[in-house]
């Protein structure tokens, strides 16, 4: 089961090609069913105008059919009395030779219901059919009396084919002999038609299954590209993600080694030959002890000056690599340290301004500011050629703001720009990795110096609620 599920993670990028997919899903979804309704819309509008044709067709042909076989016989029908037997019985045998087609004939009913001509189903001859009823139950001798006393029309049901002697849709048209009492009309089969109709409908079925095949060929082609180009764009963020680390982990180390190679100087140059200096005096004063000299106080207090002197110089390494002020007192008192500090060992002049917070700033933005500080400073000390120096730390509305000015000779923008030096570069990561922004002004080809401003944002800043630490003394 946790294999089942593990297989179902699903990395970063393959969420993000599944958020791209379930969209483009649904809307292809949607775009097939609303091109299936249209389409089988108007499918069905054309499929029902073309009954409507062929029905109208095949009612003109009866129509013809029965005018002209009256026209055939009219002579007689009109010059004959409403009993004359021989011109009813000429009529008949007209009608009864009017046969077309494998199925077409004429047929006669007089108003009684009684059967007097139909070529095809002798078998209904002379044989009154008044009440008789289809396979669905529809009076159909009666209703085409009904409809010839109202002078003529159609009639659409069903009757049992000459053919085939099974039920088949027809239509009729029937019309009247009102002297003779007479119903004369003609049908037509209309399975033909009604192939027709079910061969369009089934053609339109087919057609709709096939835009669904192309559009799921589309879709799928899509979701295949998608998550080509999600992969293709994943695997790349990932080599580009893989060298980024690879730059940050080596730059971490060369910041690594550059401290360690710093404080290895540092005590070598300085801690490491005070105590040598301590070393030589307490021998010194050992052997004019054992010699009875009477000076031997003198080198003791020569060591003990200069052990007090490495002392106060491992303190001041302590408090470059981790300055107990900045998390005793807070950001303010911590630069004015540094400040001070480092106007006593440049003899820069340097100015140091600050605002009390309502707000704090928390851990990471006190110690990226205090780098930043010291780091800069670092840079003015070295290279900047400056006399006079301002740092000026306030809050504000949307956060907080670390300005450091000089009157030096500036940086060169162009290599800013480039990305050269490291001192600038890590100040531009720590501001990042706070979400912050550092600018750096320096006017070019003019000695006004250079402009360091980094801004933290106002998330970084703590509510006044927050609780200090127990010692209870006010932090920046």
């Amino acid at each position: 089961m946790s294999r089942m599920f593990s297989f179902l993670r699903l990395s970063y990028g393959q969420k993000l090609s599944l958020v791209a997919a379930i969209p483009l899903i649904l809307a292809v979804a949607a775009i097939a069913a609303l091109v299936s309704v249209q389409a089988r819309a108007l499918a069905e509008r054309e499929i029902k105008a073309l009954e409507t044709q062929l029905l109208a067709a095949k009612k003109d042909e009866l129509r013809n059919y029965v005018t002209q076989a009256r026209n055939g016989f009219y002579f007689i029908y009109g010059n004959a009395a409403p009993d004359d037997a021989e011109a009813k019985k000429e009529v008949s045998q007209i009608l009864s030779a009017m046969i077309y087609g494998a199925d077409g004939f004429f047929f006669v009913y007089d108003y009684d219901g009684t059967n007097l001509v139909s070529p095809r189903q002798t078998d209904r001859i002379n044989r009154n059919w008044s009440g008789e009823t289809n396979s669905e139950g529809v009076a159909v001798v009666d209703d085409l009396i009904r409809i010839a006393r109202q002078g003529d029309g159609y009639m659409a049901h069903v009757w049992p084919k000459p053919s085939t002697g099974k039920d088949a849709q027809m239509i009729t048209y029937v019309t009247s002999f009102p002297s003779w009492r007479w119903a004369v009309g003609t049908g037509v089969f209309i399975d033909d038609v009604l192939s027709s109709v079910a061969a369009a409908r089934a053609d339109v079925e087919a057609r709709v299954r096939s835009t669904f095949g192309y559009i799921s060929v589309i879709t799928l082609a899509a979701l295949v590209m998608v998550f080509g180009s999600g992969m293709v764009i994943n695997f790349r963020e990932r080599r580009l993600a893989d060298a980024k680390l690879k730059i940050l982990t080596q730059r971490v180390f060369d910041a690594q080694e550059e401290e360690r190679g710093r404080v290895a100087r540092e005590l070598h140059d300085g801690i490491s030959q005070m105590l040598v200096g301590v070393r030589f005096a307490l021998d010194s004063a050992r052997r004019r002890m054992l010699l009875g000299t009477p000076d031997a106080s003198s080198s003791l207090e020569q060591g003990i000056d200069n052990l007090g002197i490495a002392i106060t110089e491992v303190r001041r390494i302590s408090r470059d690599l981790r300055p107990g002020v900045l998390d005793d007192l807070g950001l303010g008192p911590a630069l004015k340290t540094l400040v001070e500090e480092f106007e006593k060992r440049t003899c820069i002049e340097t100015e140091f301004e600050t605002v009390v917070f309502r707000n704090r700033l928390d851990q990471n933005a006190k110690i990226a500011l205090y780098r930043i500080a010291q780091e800069a400073l670092t840079n003015i000390e070295r290279h900047a050629g400056a006399t006079h120096v301002t740092v000026d730390l306030r809050g504000h509305n949307k956060g907080a703001t670390l300005k450091i000015k000089d009157n030096g000779c500036g940086v060169d923008q162009s290599q800013h720009n480039r990305g050269v030096g490291i001192g600038l570069r890590n100040m531009q990561e720590r501001v990042e990795q706070l979400d912050g922004e550092l600018r750096i002004r320096s006017p070019r080809g003019q000695s006004k110096g250079t402009v360091i401003e980094a801004t933290v944002p106002l998330t970084r800043l703590l509510s006044p609620e927050t609780k200090v630490h127990s010692n209870n003394r006010a932090k920046v």
